[in-house]
C-alpha cells in the first residue's frame, strides 16, 4: 500500500512538472510567429535558380512548422512573384513560384505576396503582425544572404527579436571580381553578420537546438 501511494505521488508530481514545463514554453512563445520565406519551387532542383542544400533547409523548415502548427502558433508564409524586368524565377503563374510542397500553407495560415528581398516592402506584413500583437519572429527560408538578410535587418529596424534557424535557410554560389564564392562560406558569412555584436539583428540557431529548448 505504502508503494503504491509513492508511486502515485510521483505520477502525480510529474504531470504537475510537464504541465508546469509546457505552460512556460507556450509563455516563452507569446508573440512570436514564424516566417518561412521563399521557400518555393524554383529553389529546388529541377528549379530556374537551384539553391545548395534546398532541399535540407526545406525540411528543417518544415519541422520548425510542424511545430509551431502543434502549438497553435501564428505562421505567416512569404511568397516572392517577380515583377521586374528581366527576371527569369519565380515568373507570375509559373509552377516554379509556387511554394514548396514541405511548406505547404493551410488555409489558416497568412501568405503574403512580395516584389522586393525586403518582405516589409510594399506588403502588409507589418500591418499584419503589429494587428497580431507579434513581438518576436522566428525565420526560415531563402536565400540567405538576399531575402533573409533584408527581412532579417529591416524587421530589427523595426523593432523586432529575432531568431534566425541558420539550417532552415539556404543560398547559392556567388561570383565576386571574377572568383567564385562558395555557398557554404556565403551562409556562413551572412550569417554571422547578422549575429554580429552580440545578435544585434538576430540570434542564430539550428533546427535541433530550437526544437530541443522547446
Amino acid at each position: 500500500m505504502k508503494n503504491l501511494l509513492q508511486n502515485t505521488l510521483a505520477l502525480c508530481l510529474t504531470l504537475i512538472s510537464l504541465v508546469t514545463i509546457n505552460a512556460q514554453q507556450k509563455r516563452n512563445m507569446e508573440n512570436t510567429a514564424l516566417l518561412i520565406i521563399d521557400v518555393q519551387n524554383d529553389y529546388f532542383p529541377g528549379g530556374k535558380m537551384e539553391l545548395n542544400g534546398a532541399e535540407q533547409a526545406g525540411d528543417n523548415a518544415r519541422k520548425i512548422l510542424d511545430y509551431f502548427r502543434k502549438n497553435n502558433l501564428p505562421v505567416v508564409h512569404i511568397k516572392h512573384i517577380a515583377l521586374n524586368e528581366g527576371a527569369d524565377f519565380f515568373l507570375p503563374g509559373t509552377s516554379g513560384a509556387e511554394i514548396n510542397s514541405l511548406v505547404l500553407p493551410k488555409d489558416n495560415e497568412k501568405v503574403i505576396i512580395k516584389h522586393f528581398p525586403n518582405s516589409f516592402r510594399e506588403t502588409d506584413l507589418l500591418e499584419y503582425l503589429q494587428k497580431n500583437d507579434i513581438k518576436n519572429l522566428v525565420i526560415t527560408g531563402m536565400m540567405t544572404d538576399v531575402c533573409v538578410d533584408s527581412t532579417t535587418r529591416a524587421a530589427f529596424d523595426l523593432g523586432f527579436k529575432n531568431t534566425v534557424v541558420g539550417d532552415a535557410t539556404a543560398t547559392r554560389n556567388r561570383e565576386l571580381s571574377g572568383q567564385t564564392v562558395r555557398a557554404a562560406e556565403v551562409q556562413k558569412s551572412f550569417l554571422a553578420g547578422i549575429s554580429a555584436l552580440g545578435n544585434l539583428y538576430a540570434e542564430i540557431v539550428n533546427t535541433a537546438d530550437f526544437l530541443k529548448r522547446k
